[in-house]
C-alpha cells in the first residue's frame, strides 16, 4: 500500500504550484489527497485536484455525510504525513493556537502523523513577530518546515517568503516518511524530569529539571512509530498522549519503574536527572527551623548502571549534565555503564539546558566521532539523537 499524503492548500497566490506538488509527489509513488481552505478555492478548484490525484477533495466539514461518516477522522488516520503547501500566516497562526474551525485544520488536529509546513507570504508577514512565534510553536511541537526562498514575491518585494522549490518539498516529504518508521516497532523506554527525595514531610531534596528534554524525545520517537513507556518525576509537562505514562517521585520509585519498563524493551533513553543523594532518614515530622538539623545524605542507585546489569542486551542511551570537564566526563560514563551513546549538554549556560525551550548537545557514540548537535528546539535535538541512535535500537 502506498504511503499517503494529505496535501492541505491554503490561500495563497502560490496556491497555483500545489498543483504541479500533487503531480510530483504522485509520480514518486505517493497516494495524494487534497484539502482545499476555503481561501484556496479563490485561487483553484476541486476539480483540478481531483482530476489528477483521483481523490476526492475536501474543503467543507459539512460536506463530510456527502463524502462518507467523519471525512475529518478517516483522513487524520489514513495520513502517512500532511503537508500544508502553501501555508499562510493565518493558517500558521491557527496551528499554532490550535484551531479546528475548518476541515484541514480538524484533520491536522487529529492526526498522529508527521506535518510538514510550506510557508510562502509577503517577507515583511514571513518575518513579523507574531509569525516568528507561531513558527516557534509549531517547531517545538515537531512541525518540519521548508523554509522559503528569498526572491520577487506576488506583491512585486523582495525578500524570504518565495515559496520553496516543489523538488525541496518532495525531498522534505520523503525523508520525513523514511524517518517516521525508523522506530516502527520498537518499544523505547524514557525517563524525565527531576526526583524528589524527602528530607520530611514537608522539605525535599531536588534540582531545576523541567523535564522538557524527556518529554521531546517520547514525542519524537512516538513520530517516529516507536511504542513509548515514559517514566517521569516531578513536572507540570503535559505528557504525549500515544505514550505509556509512569509517574514517580523518588530515585528509588524511579529505579523499580525503569526496571518493570525494560521488559521487552529494545532502548532506555535516560534523560532524567535523578538526585545523586537522599536522605539517610527521612524525618517523620516537620524539622523546626529554630533546630539545629545535619542532613546525613547516602547515594542513590545508578539508574542506568542498574539497568544494564538486569538487561545486558539492552541498548542505553545516557544524558550527562556537566560544568566543568565535559567531553573526557561524558566518555568515561559512556564507557563505565556500559551505554551505546550519551548526550552531553553544558548545564552551566544560561541560553540552553534546564527549563529553556532550546538545548544544544555533543553525542558520542561508540566507535564513531562525537557529533556535535547546534543550539535548536529540544524537539529538534530529540529528533537529532533519535536518528543518531537508530542502529543501536
Amino acid at each position: 500500500m502506498k504511503p499517503v499524503v494529505v496535501l492541505g492548500v491554503s490561500g495563497s497566490i502560490a496556491a497555483y504550484r500545489a498543483a504541479d506538488l500533487a503531480r510530483d509527489l504522485l509520480r514518486s509513488g505517493l497516494d495524494v489527497k487534497i484539502c482545499l481552505t476555503r481561501s484556496a478555492r479563490e485561487f483553484v478548484t476541486p476539480i483540478l485536484f481531483e482530476t489528477l490525484t483521483g481523490n476526492p477533495c475536501l474543503t467543507y466539514v459539512f460536506d463530510e455525510p456527502k463524502r462518507g461518516r467523519m471525512a475529518h477522522i478517516d483522513w487524520a488516520r489514513e495520513a502517512s504525513l500532511i503537508l500544508i503547501c502553501p501555508a499562510t500566516a493565518n493558517l500558521l497562526a491557527n496551528l499554532a493556537h490550535g484551531n479546528a474551525d475548518d476541515m484541514l485544520t480538524t484533520i491536522v488536529s487529529a492526526t498522529r502523523a508527521p506535518i510538514v509546513i510550506a510557508p510562502a507570504m509577503n517577507p515583511q508577514m514571513y518575518a513579523s513577530e507574531a509569525n516568528v512565534e507561531n513558527l516557534s510553536v509549531l517547531k517545538a511541537r515537531g512541525v518540519l518546515l521548508v523554509e522559503p526562498q528569498e526572491g520577487d514575491v506576488a506583491c512585486g518585494e523582495h525578500g524570504e517568503g518565495k515559496l520553496a522549490a516543489t523538488s525541496e518539498i518532495v525531498r522534505v516529504v520523503h525523508e520525513a516518511l523514511f524517518l517516521s518508521s525508523l522506530y516502527k516497532g520498537k518499544k523505547i523506554v524514557i525517563t524525565a524530569g527531576p526526583t524528589h527525595e524527602p528530607i520530611d514531610p514537608v522539605r525535599y531534596i531536588a534540582n531545576r529539571s523541567s523535564g522538557k528534554m524527556g518529554f521531546a524525545l517520547a514525542r519524537a520517537a512516538i513520530q517516529l512509530r516507536a511504542q513509548v513507556t515514559l517514566i517521569a518525576g516531578p513536572t507540570a509537562l503535559t505528557p504525549p498522549p500515544a505514550a505509556a505514562i509512569v509517574r514517580i517521585t523518588t530515585a528509588g520509585e524511579m529505579l523499580d519503574a525503569t526496571l518493570a519498563a525494560c521488559s521487552g524493551a529494545h532502548m532506555l533513553i535516560g534523560a532524567a536527572a535523578v538526585a545523586d543523594f537522599r536522605t539517610e532518614k527521612v524525618a517523620l515530622d516537620k524539622i523546626r527551623s529554630d533546630q539545629p538539623a545535619t542532613l546525613a545524605l547516602v547515594k542513590n542507585p545508578d539508574i542506568l548502571a542498574e539497568a544494564k546489569k538486569a538487561y545486558p542486551d539492552l541498548a542505553i542511551v545516557g544524558f550527562a549534565a556537566e560544568t566543568t570537564g565535559h567531553l573526557e566526563d561524558a566518555q568515561k560514563k559512556l564507557e563505565a555503564k556500559g551505554l551505546v551513546a550519551i548526550a552531553l549538554n553544558d548545564v552551566s549556560r544560561t541560553d540552553i539546558g534546564f527549563d529553556s525551550e532550546e538545548n544544544e548537545v555533543t553525542l558520542l557514540r561508540n566507535g564513531t566521532e562525537p557529533l556535535r548537535v547546534g543550539r535548536d528546539s529540544k524537539f529538534n535535538i530529540a529528533r537529532r539523537i533519535l536518528e543518531a541512535v537508530a542502529p543501536f535500537a
